[in-house]
């Protein structure tokens, strides 16, 4: 029976939810780039999965690149792209992987960007309102930066995820994946505040449900709204280039300036691979590079 580009792309993305335990958003993700992926198949008349070749392949790599994507997104693209041919392989609707001699382009090395000690201090002490906003915007800072978390696992987080006895929350990750991770006093402070006098008034406007943080309505605070309340806030403080991953940056390259083990990060940050949280060494290198520079007398 054929099975159509169409069809082979929304099958595999049901293997990727059930299966997998892939998050919704990570789905969108891998719609939206195989679509562009499909509409080429399409143009070129392939109507069959089973039939598509090299040429098509490469085809679509040449589209890419008539759009100037970035190498990190055309690397991206290429990644669902290869995805999807291995399922059409595993799933016998294919005899052969065509993307198997495919490489993604070379990406240059980024190091992750944190903000210091004191930025980051300025930047926990803004949020002062006593209202539930206040309160909420402020647990929602601590807990970034106590947790290291992705803001998708903050928002993700339920009020039965905090295990106050032992001062942990229960993260949810990619894949599913659960951790612990310790929360300092001062987000558990930030945390108890909130539901003690902010939740309970947000709670009443909507159906928040096991939601830990609140928006406006009384549902999950939404990715958006976290947003703008951490560029608010930056502003605020005077604190530029903050971003929500930069509350993941700083606790990762503090934790290693002030001596913690990278395999322990490795397991706070949810890291698959050690190899991911050791680019973050590299930061502290160049940060004890640049002390020894200004400081020694003979340095430069």
């Amino acid at each position: 029976m054929t099975t159509s580009p169409a069809v082979a792309v929304e099958r595999l993305l049901r293997q990727l939810a059930v299966e997998r335990g892939l998050s919704a958003h990570t789905i969108a993700a891998y719609r939206r780039d195989l679509a562009g992926y499909v509409a080429v198949l399409e143009a070129r008349g392939v109507t069959d999965a089973s039939a598509i070749a090299r040429e098509d392949v490469a085809a679509f790599r040449a589209a890419l690149a008539d759009r100037g994507l970035a190498a990190s997104s055309v690397a991206r693209h290429l990644s669902a792209v290869k995805a999807l041919h291995r399922w059409l392989v595993d799933e016998r609707v294919a005899s052969e992987d065509v993307t198997r001699d495919e490489r993604p382009p070379k990406l240059p090395q980024r190091l992750p960007k944190g903000i210091s000690v004191s930025q980051m201090q300025r930047l926990l002490e803004t949020p002062s309102g006593d209202d539930p906003a206040g309160l909420r915007d402020r647990a929602l800072l601590e807990l970034l930066y106590a947790t290291g978390a992705r803001i998708s696992e903050v928002l993700g987080l339920d009020v039965d995820d905090l295990e106050s006895e032992h001062g942990l929350v229960r993260v949810t990750g990619k894949g599913a994946k659960q951790r612990l991770v310790p929360v300092g006093s001062f987000a558990r402070a930030a945390v108890d505040a909130w539901l003690v006098r902010g939740r309970p008034a947000l709670a009443a406007k909507g159906r928040g449900g096991p939601a830990l943080l609140l928006g406006a309505r009384g549902g999950r605070l939404s990715r958006q709204a976290a947003w703008e309340i951490i560029q608010r806030v930056a502003e605020e403080a005077g604190v530029e280039h903050v971003s929500p991953h930069t509350f993941r940056h700083s606790f990762a390259t503090h934790l290693l300036e002030g001596g913690a083990d990278v395999r322990v990060v490795q397991e706070l940050l949810g890291h698959a691979s050690v190899a991911t949280t050791q680019i973050y060494t590299h930061v502290t290198a160049d940060t004890l590079r640049d002390m020894y520079t200004t400081a020694h007398p003979r340095a430069r």
